[in-house]
């Protein structure tokens, strides 16, 4: 039974997260950078492209983004000598903001509930 292009895809952008997750330690040592975590990996049915979005700790979003799209080449050519694949995806990072949306949601969830509560009676 022949698996269908989708499960290739999805298998093909599991290996590259796994791959990028330790190449960036090695390859970016820029203190700047923070603790970065990768989230997903997106691929175009065609593997031409791939949307990595990541998290980030310790640094803004904007110095990780700048770091990633100077060296987005390097990775590829890293990521090309580790996949057996015929091409490598041009690689996107994406900064994903789920977590800190969701803190923020979190956050305004507990203020509504303070404002909500009901008041404990007096004592007298």
């Amino acid at each position: 039974m022949k698996k269908s292009p989708k499960h290739r895809t999805l298998r093909i952008a599991d290996q590259i997260q796994r791959d990028l997750a330790q190449l960036i330690p090695q390859e970016i040592r820029d203190p700047a950078m923070g603790l970065v975590t990768l989230q997903s990996v997106e691929l175009t049915p065609d593997l031409a492209h791939a949307k990595i979005y990541y998290s980030v700790l310790g640094a803004s979003p904007e110095v990780a983004a700048r770091i990633f799209k100077d060296k987005a080449g390097h990775l590829h050519s890293l990521l090309f000598k580790r996949l057996r694949t015929h091409t490598v995806p041009t690689l996107h990072f994406i900064h994903d903001q789920s977590i800190e949306r969701g803190l923020e949601m979190s956050r305004l969830i507990d203020l509504a509930m303070q404002d909500t509560a009901p008041e404990k009676p007096k004592e007298e």
